[in-house]
């Protein structure tokens, strides 16, 4: 690691100590529409991201060095000029007047807002990429963003943790699972503007990349353009009303510059029944211009929200109850009250110099530190009946798909191969009986019962005659807790930008990230009780306790209980970059380098883990690199070919890592890093009425480990073993396949009218059998009641190869296409409408049921499979669930008005699934019945109750945005 920083300071001081010739390039920047200067337009320079600003006259001036150089004009509300220049040494070049045309359009990013913060699934993050490809001016991926997005479409089929997301140059990607968290600047599209984005593995000039692509948010104070600016939403997504206002100054005299800007977002109720909504977000960026060479900024955000989540639901409860059904909340004196809620609140302050060393080089410094809490509520209950109301045993089908499967009753023909191992007694009377029983119950009272809840949390004072005479509160045996992630980050980085001669470009970075997390349960509310015991009711004695420091705790409100934990990680990395620029070809060679090392520190000693939990755990590092190269033909100027590579290793993220986190320290056996390899090429044609471009692609990504929770039976085989249990499953050697091509044509009738064509084609499945572990508290603490060896630092049992090869990648549409029409008039409006058709989209599958221990039977000691086990049922059991094709239309429209001089007034508006199509947009199959035997007869029953969970999508929304700016 030294030798690497010793290089990069030696290349730091060669190109410093470079001298090239260089020349002035002056230009004036008007609007189109009225003439008027551009006060505050951005004139960058692609070789070394040099900027000048445009003054109250609209003109900048801006040392150039000599050679081929790209010069790009861009104004906040305005589409880009980008002009082509060869720059002659010591001769000053004038452009005279650029003309910069009204985005009539730009108002349309504002409303992606609906689309970023959402999180349909109960995980902390969505990992919805539609805010990484909003950036992006390339047709598909704006239809991706824009149009697909609402159905969980995924580019190339890769989630958000294989893109880069950065703030001034500070990747903003979480070490836990390396997606960024796109709520920590949610609200603040007015901030967040500025943008850059590379394609895929094409070239960024701050990093080395994603595999997805880069996405840069530049918050510098002075690249906003000077005015004010109010607007007022109104939606029906996962908020409905949101009001925002921003102030930027300019660059004044004294060299001083700041941008304010705040909003509030709120739903009583939203898309969904039972999802509130909250949220408040601020953003203060202050730039001091120190010389002509350096300059300083600060930047701070802060984004709070919070909001109610809705549940996956089998297809059962959504025939009973409908799409829009939301199982977690309940009504609590008259006001519906949600259970799971996800609280965010990580503020950001980031301090950035910006030094220019010479016309041909620069240096951009910045220190980071990011702070706060994410947390997930969810009730715990202690030796009472499950509040769920789509618990199992409180549906119909609980009692449709009973059988009996005692042996003694069980005719032997059930045993044959084809057999079901049990007799159906589903149909019976008395279960007929219970199960329409059931179903009033549940149709009567289909929501959390909080008074219940309440009411068990106190006892009854009676008098004399035992009567009661009214309630204290008693112990709790129902709580509301929050499973807290309280982070702290610390970013340092420098990103030199450097032209090294006429044709040759460089660009290198250096950063390093120190995270420390707090992991914990922290109790909320007591519901009416008075304190609740820290103990998990599963177990008995010892094993009972969360914490051995400190046995038979009792907790209150805003105390830890339950698990209680840190996980330290620290990151290293530096990158170099080499784009060469000619007439006929551009190239570009990048490499990287990073170390990442994790390490959990347990501050509570669990019971069924006292050797294994408290304390530090050993030290994970992994080492990974990476190369990528890639190469622009031109044919002619309009005609291009493409070609580009990458080959990279990548760290598992800090959460896949430990699988039992919350309880021990054990390590992911043979735990190693991800490697990634993936090739494009393609075509880009650019004349004056048609912009296209075809592109194939081949995506290799190998090793991966993933981690989940889930409660299984029947999962472990042996006459004295406990068959059921909660568990954490991590696959390992997860290899995935994304192959296809994509399609995006944009062609121009006039100036005011256009066509817009985008086709994605891809084929995402598994190209490997992964290794299934399996971490069971039960069985750990089996396993120390009956004294086997290494009880306490080997609770993970594996269970094999799982046979995934060749299934699709779930969650998202695989296939694509979307044509389009759009209308821009001269007056200041503008229209559009498009039709997209989506399939190949699947249900997540589970590994456990894919390994051989499904088809073993656990009550054989000898480990023999069911005897009635046949392929062909087999296949149909295991078969991936396809959801049905999607069929979108959506329309898109704004005005704006002139109201005086730099003074505006409009409105953009947009309808998504015009039709109100209701479909699938993911789900998951539940592993709960782990053995064919017991999956074989819920399904068989025809009324299974641990069918998939599905989500559902929002149907036909509105997006209505009024703004002023002044």
């Amino acid at each position: 690691m030294k030798k690497l920083h010793v290089s990069f300071l030696f290349i730091l001081l060669s190109i410093v100590c470079t001298a090239q010739q260089t020349a002035l390039v002056q230009c004036k920047v008007l609007e189109m529409q009225s003439g008027n200067p551009i006060e505050n337009a951005i004139a960058t320079l692609q070789s070394t991201n040099q900027t000048a600003i445009t003054n109250s006259e609209g003109v900048f001036i801006l040392e150039v060095p000599a050679g081929k150089q790209v010069l790009v004009i861009s104004s906040s509300g305005y589409i880009s000029q980008t002009y082509n220049l060869t720059v002659v040494p010591e001769r000053k070049l004038d452009l005279g007047i650029a003309l910069l045309e009204s985005d009539l359009t730009a108002e349309q990013q504002l409303s992606l807002i609906t689309l970023t913060e959402d999180d349909l699934n109960d995980n902390i993050v969505s990992d919805n990429t539609s805010g990484l490809l909003q950036a992006s001016k390339d047709i598909l991926q704006q239809s991706a963003a824009y149009n697909w997005s609402q159905a969980r479409y995924k580019s190339r089929g890769l989630e958000s943790q294989y893109a880069t997301t950065l703030i001034n140059g500070v990747k903003m990607n979480k070490i836990s699972d390396g997606r960024p968290q796109w709520n920590n600047w949610s609200g603040l599209n007015d901030a967040t503007r500025n943008q850059e984005f590379s394609l895929g593995t094409t070239p960024s000039d701050y990093t080395f990349g994603g595999l997805l692509g880069t996405q840069e948010i530049n918050t510098r104070a002075s690249v906003f353009r000077k005015g004010s600016r109010i607007s007022f939403t109104s939606t029906n997504t996962s908020y409905n009303w949101r009001t925002m206002a921003t102030y930027a100054s300019g660059m004044n005299k004294k060299g001083i510059a700041y941008v304010f800007s705040a909003s509030r977002r709120w739903a009583e109720e939203a898309n969904f029944e039972g999802t509130d909504y909250g949220g408040n977000s601020l953003f203060l960026s202050v730039e001091k211009t120190l010389n002509d060479n350096h300059s300083l900024n600060f930047t701070g955000i802060y984004a709070q929200s919070n909001r109610g989540k809705n549940s996956a639901n089998t297809q059962e409860v959504t025939n009973l109850m409908g799409e829009k059904y939301n199982s977690y909340w309940g009504y609590q004196n008259g006001r519906k009250r949600n259970s799971r809620d996800i609280d965010i609140e990580e503020p950001i302050l980031m301090l950035t110099h910006y030094y220019k060393i010479n016309s041909h080089n620069s240096l951009q410094s910045n220190i980071a530190y990011q702070f706060g809490k994410i947390g997930n509520s969810r009730i715990d209950f202690q030796n009472v009946a499950n509040p769920d109301p789509v618990f199992y045993r409180n549906l119909p089908s609980y009692y449709t798909s009973q059988y009996n499967n005692n042996p003694s009753s069980v005719p032997d023909e059930a045993y044959l191969p084809g057999g079901l191992g049990g007799v159906y007694t589903g149909n019976t009377p008395e279960n007929m009986a219970l199960s329409h029983q059931a179903f009033q119950n549940f149709t009567a009272n289909p929501q959390l019962d909080w008074n219940s809840m309440y009411l068990a949390n106190t006892r009854a004072i009676t008098d004399d005659n035992n009567m009661e005479t009214g309630r204290v509160a008693d112990v709790s045996k129902y709580v509301l807790y929050e499973d807290r992630n309280d982070d702290r980050t610390l970013t340092v980085n420098s990103i030199l930008q450097s032209q090294l001669s006429n044709n040759v470009l460089f660009n290198a970075g250096v950063s390093f990230k120190k995270l420390k997390s707090h992991n914990y349960q922290k109790l909320l509310d007591l519901l009416g009780g008075s304190y609740y015991n820290d103990i998990d009711p599963f177990f008995t004695g010892n094993q009972a306790q969360s914490d051995l420091n400190n046995p038979n705790r009792t907790v209150g409100v805003g105390d830890t209980f339950g698990y209680n934990y840190n996980l330290y990680a620290t990151q290293a990395d530096a990158f170099t970059q080499f784009k060469f620029l000619y007439k006929k070809t551009d190239f570009y060679l990048s490499q990287s380098y990073s170390r990442s090392d994790y390490q959990r520190e347990g501050l509570y000693r669990n019971g069924i883990y006292s050797n294994n939990s408290f304390g530090k755990s050993e030290k994970v590092s992994f080492d990974n690199f990476g190369f990528k190269g890639g190469l622009l033909y031109k044919l002619t100027g309009r005609l291009m070919f493409a070609v580009n590579g990458l080959y990279t290793t990548k760290a598992p993220a800090l959460r896949n890592t430990f699988p039992n986190a919350r309880l021990n320290n054990t390590i992911v056996p043979e735990i190693a890093a991800e490697n990634i390899a993936s090739v494009d090429a393609g075509c880009i044609i650019r004349i004056p009425k048609l912009k296209a471009r075809l592109t194939a692609f081949y995506t290799q990504i190998n090793n991966t480990t993933e981690t989940s929770f889930f409660f299984a039976e029947g999962i472990y085989q042996g006459e004295n073993a406990e068959t059921n249990a909660f568990i954490a499953e991590t696959v390992t050697g997860l290899n995935k396949k994304m192959i296809g091509t994509e399609l995006g044509i944009e062609y121009s009738f006039n100036t005011t009218l256009k066509a817009l064509f985008s086709f994605a084609y891809g084929q995402y499945t598994y190209s490997s059998n992964p290794t299934v572990y399996v971490n069971n508290d039960a069985f750990a603490s089996l396993q120390q009641e009956v004294n086997l060896p290494n009880t306490a630092t080997s609770p993970t049992t594996s269970f094999g190869e799982s046979q995934l090869k060749n299934y699709k990648l779930p969650g998202m549409p695989q296939q694509a296409c979307s044509l389009g029409f759009e209308y821009r008039d001269p007056k200041y409006w503008w229209i559009g409408a498009n039709a997209n058709y989506l399939t190949g989209s699947y249900l997540d599958i589970s590994a456990l049921l894919r390994t051989d221990n499904f088809f073993k039977n656990p009550q054989d000691a000898n480990g023999f499979p069911f005897p009635e086990v046949t392929k062909q049922r087999s296949r149909e059991l295991l078969k991936q669930e396809k959801f049905d094709d999607i069929f979108l239309m959506n329309i898109v429209g704004g005005k704006s008005w002139r109201v005086k001089k730099k003074t505006y007034l409009g409105f953009f508006t947009s309808i998504n699934n015009v039709f109100n199509s209701i479909y699938k947009t993911g789900g998951y199959e539940q592993a709960r019945n782990a053995n064919y035997r017991q999956l074989n007869q819920d399904v068989s029953s025809g009324t299974p109750s641990f069918g998939p969970k599905y989500f559902y999508s929002y149907g036909r929304t509105f997006y209505l945005n009024i703004y002023y700016n002044f």
